[in-house]
């Protein structure tokens, strides 16, 4: 089978596109024919082995030279190939979606039957593939807004961001987004009742939410900006600039420090996936709650123009990988 295929660390040349072995369905599993599949800034993070520190964390997914599988990619949607033993709900045929922890970027995927779940009805591969990851991120951000509450979201204009406008709005919050000139419209076309273009204007107020996605101001900043009841939430993944020892990784070990002494609550939660959360997240787009926004398509053999774009350009929402 094609596939995406990286051995040692660094840029989006290090990927290549190469025939592989195709994978067989082990005890509970699915195997998938992929027909989408789409990038985050995991991706990235893991083919440039940054932060650094993250090779010594998971080593699961970072080796000492290069990722620790060989095939990129999480998001995935497409068709159950084959389903290894112990699988029973699902069959050959049936139109599915999921994360897996590597292997997306390629025709077919062998991944847990825990991961996977019936592909949302009234979605393409392109925009179910778009879900998963920063769906259930966000998800797991904002499960403690309530209806009234002030939401600021900061990276609003990315692929959890525009997911995170959503789903605040449909907890009845108020939100105000923070994103570039470029994504102001958008932001405020989501329903946003308040967009801030960074590149212009400080961000007015405290909130009882501040939901960090970019992960790119000082932690005492942050906490100006929330209400001494409310809720500072940091899950930014950062820009690449040139490679880093911590990373977001710092901020957020701070920010776990200083819960001990500041009146705020800071959470830095950790979103895990699973077909029960698949399964709320195709709900929420059944009922028209969220949707997916695709920002670019590129297909298999050009994930390397599509990351390097990811990376490089600040790309809005979601891009999507077309596999078959």
């Amino acid at each position: 089978m094609k596939a995406i295929v990286q051995q040692v660390y660094g840029s989006s040349a290090m990927l290549e596109v190469a025939r592989v072995e195709r994978p067989v369905a082990g005890n509970g599993q699915v195997l998938v024919r992929v027909r989408a599949a789409s990038l985050n800034a995991r991706d990235w993070h893991i083919m440039r082995g940054d932060p650094r520190i993250a090779r010594w964390m998971d080593r699961s997914v970072f080796g000492r030279r290069g990722p620790a599988q060989p095939i990129p990619g999480g998001d995935f949607a497409g068709v159950v190939e084959s389903v290894g033993a112990g699988v029973t709900d699902l069959r050959p045929g049936e139109e599915v979606y999921g994360e897996s922890i590597s292997g997306a970027f390629a025709e077919y995927l062998a991944v847990d039957r825990s991961v996977v779940a019936a592909k949302p009805a009234g979605l393409s591969f392109a925009e179910a593939a778009a879900v998963p990851l920063a769906a259930n991120t966000a998800l797991t951000c904002l499960r403690h807004v309530a209806a009234g509450d002030r939401v600021l979201i900061i990276g609003a204009s990315g692929g959890v961001g525009t997911f995170a406008v959503q789903l605040a709005l449909a907890a009845g919050a108020e939100v105000t987004g923070v994103c570039s000139t470029r994504n102001v419209e958008l932001i405020r076309g989501l329903g946003a009742a308040r967009v801030v273009d960074y590149t212009r204007d400080p961000v007015p107020g405290r909130y009882d939410t501040v939901l960090d996605l970019a992960g790119s101001r000082r932690l005492r900043e942050l906490l100006r900006l929330v209400e001494p009841t409310g809720t500072l939430v940091l899950s930014g993944g950062g820009n690449y600039t040139g490679g880093s020892l911590f990373g977001p990784i710092g901020l957020m070990a701070r920010a776990q420090l200083s819960r001990l002494f500041v009146r705020p609550t800071i959470r830095v939660p950790m979103a895990n996936q699973s077909s029960a959360a698949l399964d709320e997240l195709r709900d929420l787009i059944d009922t028209g709650r969220i949707r997916p926004i695709i920002d670019r398509t590129y297909p298999l053999d050009e994930v390397p123009a599509a990351i390097h774009y990811l990376e490089t350009e600040h790309a809005r929402a979601k891009i999507a990988i077309t596999v078959g």
